[in-house]
């Protein structure tokens, strides 16, 4: 017998056939909604979301203070409009269960500033900052992947954020776009990174050998770059970031070295290629085996059926702080579709698309 263990807010959370967002259709052009600049098309009707205040034990930390302010937990999370939906609702998500939701420091990044209003029309009181990545940057680094997804420039933006966030904020929680969170984030965030400079759930029953190519495997050169580790597959999408160490390591150029590697001599062509998954290899060739191993509740990944369209996934055993839905289904698009997953239903909660039901 399998026995899942879940948050309490998450047992009360509806069923997934009650909630379908064909319901919001009507509400397209409901009155306060954000409109797009230059047209009358109406553009992300998300409404704001029910204020948020910091418990009676939180250390003090004013409103008004910078990103500086040690007293705060800082997360880092891109910003488009593919996304958008699922960055709202893990923004919401996270303030709904943190202890102390004013003390959190969100840090976005986006590709197009316009969305920096959207973002103070449903979190008027949030207290972040809006980083502009710019495409160019690393387009030309990025070769094809297994999916479309993984290819875009702003997949790769956390790549930076060493570079763009001040040197002030010494440690980052990166989240993908597409969970929600279902515990205090301050417990992510005082992990104990052991003098490493990457922390996250580690799976080291996955087959690594699949997530590089047998070119990889057969050059001596590229392959002896696991020879005095351990290797375990790891997720991009929840990490604890020692910044400050990475700074110092220069880890961005070297995660630029391995894309030019993959990209450069073979011209993207099969015969040069050295692994296939995006943004995510140059991290495990770096960091895998190096990784400070968090507890598998902050990433329970997968939930998007990984690359298989229209599959519907089950929980890992035990117990949940964050879901993952990491793979090519999303829950926004399996609402709009009206065939949601079954576990869908506990990311409907924080989403904010749509009027006040």
């Amino acid at each position: 017998m399998v026995v899942i263990v879940l948050s309490p807010s998450l047992q009360s959370f509806p069923p997934a056939e009650a909630i379908r967002s064909s319901h919001f259709d009507r509400y397209l052009g409901f009155p306060g909604q954000i409109a797009s600049s230059g047209t009358d098309r109406p553009r992300f009707p998300f409404r704001e979301a029910s204020p948020f205040h910091n418990a009676e034990e939180c250390e003090d930390s004013t409103i008004d203070s910078t990103a500086c302010d040690p007293a705060l937990v800082h997360i880092a999370i891109t910003l488009d409009e593919e996304y958008l939906r699922g960055s709202i609702a893990a923004v919401h998500s996270v303030l709904q269960h943190s202890l102390c939701p004013e003390s959190v420091f969100f840090h976005f990044l986006v590709s197009d500033t316009s969305l920096e209003s959207l973002v103070r029309t449903a979190f008027p009181r949030l207290r972040f900052k809006v980083y502009y990545f710019d495409p160019e940057r690393v387009r030309g680094l990025i070769s094809t992947s297994v999916r479309q997804a993984l290819e875009q420039p702003l997949n790769y933006a956390r790549n930076y954020l060493a570079d763009m966030l001040q040197p002030c904020v010494r440690r980052v929680i990166y989240l993908d776009s597409d969970l929600v969170v279902v515990d205090d984030i301050a417990k992510l965030w005082r992990t104990d990174l052991r003098g490493r400079t990457v922390g996250a759930p580690e799976y080291c029953h996955a087959n690594f050998t699949k997530y590089f190519t047998q070119r990889f495997w057969s050059d001596p050169k590229l392959s002896g770059t696991f020879a005095s580790r351990r290797p375990c597959y790891f997720n991009t999408g929840v990490m604890v970031l020692d910044l400050e160490r990475w700074r110092r390591s220069g880890y961005t150029r070297r995660i630029e070295r391995w894309m030019e590697v993959q990209k450069g001599a073979a011209g993207d062509g099969p015969g040069g290629r050295i692994y296939e998954l995006g943004s995510l290899p140059p991290f495990l060739l770096l960091f895998a085996g190096h990784v400070a191993p968090i507890e598998h509740r902050w990433n329970q990944h997968g939930l998007g059926g990984d690359n298989v369209r229209g599959s519907c996934r089950d929980l890992h055993p035990g117990p949940v702080s964050l879901l993952h839905w990491s793979g090519s289904g999303k829950p926004w698009a399996r609402f709009d579709s009206n065939r949601p997953c079954p576990l869908d239903a506990l990311w409907a909660p924080y989403d904010l698309y749509g009027p006040t039901p």
